[in-house]
């Protein structure tokens, strides 16, 4: 009960780090797309700062009889297992008890061209292994229970879908292998080894093996829905089935407290967490866009983007870090569909939305005034520096008037973009007028003249 009672402690004086009005926007966005994608909760944390700044949970972990739910349920987080599998074979490789490098067959030798395929390979999604696992729900011979070497005999023994590292193509096949190398070198269940080197270090105590039976009354219940039907509870796959593939189960808040750990490198050192969070590049020299155990890129701000889905049946996860930015995004959803990657998107944009400008509006309003004004063949000589007046020679001016002038009144003019340049502010204006599409770009000094006002035209898109 203290535990509680002091994490409830830390999150409240966290959540003091978001606005009310950033808390209220997440809570409307969270219950809109509850509602309208028919899965009854989310479980979300938020990390901004590099600390957790908000965790909550809405809707119904279990519909019949309802049930609340509360941001202490652990939810399953599916393939969002994968990273922090990954991560196990780092630490061991630090430990110079096996290498990414390595071939399967050093471990595992009974397996289809175990001498050709890498450990990096698994990790990647590079090897050729046959998934296991591809459909999004559990087919009849799911149900019953079976073991990681009962996988692999069925699975890892067939030909290989491609040679190494010729093609990437997800395979939860891959990380059951790693699964049995880490067991193999350890001589100790998955489970136990992420418990002593990573959740109890980072204090990730509500995490569970799921796939061993831990599932109760008193966690959520996931939901199938058929078309767009309601929900419905979903038949969950026989114990055995997820291990290091998707095997976990936890908080939000806890998976939070592990994008915190890769922002910060406080589980493996420098070097691993570059192995980690690098794209991996076929043999060709082609990208996959997936370093091992995360789909890895950058966002419109050149910002490392680490983000990786889960599913197991009638869950649903997403979980999202911008270790540049120190922010990350957990939903849990104990549902099928897009609701968890949707929500986690627009939280996501909703933190990274620029700050706001209060130039924008004077700004706005003088290029709409210059517009008019070169319309009718007349120059606001005081909205302009002594340069943009040297450029609208009369010729300039008469041709403005010939051409904007038949277009009649914009029907819309909207800033595009800003960024600062050569000590002034670079604007880009989108207009419509006359039907057609026009593109303003000018720069802005310090005290609000313009230095440059040039329109062209947009080609219309084919």
């Amino acid at each position: 009960m203290r535990r509680v009672l002091l994490a409830f402690a830390f999150v409240a004086t966290a959540f003091a780090q978001l606005p009310e009005a950033t808390k209220t926007s997440i809570d409307e966005i969270a219950r809109k797309v509850l509602d309208e994608s028919h899965v009854p909760a989310a479980s979300i944390a938020v990390v901004k700062g590099g600390k957790v700044v908000y965790v909550q949970a809405y809707g119904d972990a279990r519909i019949s009889p309802k049930m609340p739910a509360t941001p202490a349920m652990r939810f399953k987080i599916a393939s969002n297992s994968k990273q922090i599998a990954a991560t196990a074979i780092l630490l061991l490789a630090e430990e110079k008890k096996l290498s990414l490098d390595d071939p399967v067959s050093r471990f595992l030798p009974g397996l289809t061209r175990a001498n050709e395929v890498t450990l990096r390979q698994l990790l990647s999604h590079t090897s050729g292994y046959q998934d296991y696992f591809p459909l999004d729900y559990v087919a009849p011979f799911m149900v019953r229970s079976i073991t990681p070497a009962g996988i692999l005999d069925i699975w890892a023994k067939k030909p290989l879908d491609f040679d190494p590292g010729a093609r990437w193509q997800y395979s939860n096949t891959n990380y059951v292998i790693a699964g049995q190398i880490i067991e193999k070198i350890t001589g100790k269940p998955l489970i136990d080894f992420l418990r002593a080197r990573i959740f109890n270090p980072l204090g990730m105590h509500s995490a569970v093996d799921e796939s061993q039976g831990h599932w109760s009354d008193s966690d959520p219940t996931g939901y199938q829905t058929f078309a767009l039907g309601p929900a419905r509870p979903a038949v969950p796959e026989g114990d055995g089935w997820m291990y290091a593939a998707g095997e976990l189960a936890m908080t939000a808040g806890d998976l939070a407290l592990w994008d915190i750990s890769l922002m910060n490198g406080t589980v493996i050192k420098s070097a691993s967490l570059r192995a980690l969070t690098t794209e991996v590049l076929l043999k060709s020299g082609t990208g996959t866009g997936y370093a091992l155990g995360l789909d890895v890129s950058t966002n419109n701000e050149g910002h490392r983007r680490w983000a990786h889905g889960g599913e197991a049946s009638g869950f649903i996860s997403q979980n999202t870090t911008l270790p540049d930015d120190h922010v990350s995004v957990t939903v849990l959803t104990n549902g099928q569909g897009r609701a968890a990657p949707s929500i986690a998107r627009q939280i996501e944009n909703l933190l990274l939305a620029p700050a706001v400008d209060p130039e924008a509006a004077p700004a706005l309003d003088h290029a709409k005034q210059l517009f008019t004004s070169l319309q009718k063949g007349q120059l606001n000589r005081s909205l302009l520096t002594s340069d943009a007046i040297a450029y609208f020679t009369d010729q300039a001016v008469a041709d403005f008037a010939a051409s904007l002038g038949p277009l009649g009144e914009p029907s819309t003019f909207t800033q595009s973009g800003h960024e600062g340049r050569g000590g002034m502010m670079e604007r880009s204006f989108s207009i419509t007028a006359g039907g057609k599409a026009l593109s303003l770009v000018t720069y802005i000094m310090p005290d609000g003249k313009f230095a440059q006002y040039m329109i062209d035209p947009v080609p219309a898109a084919r």
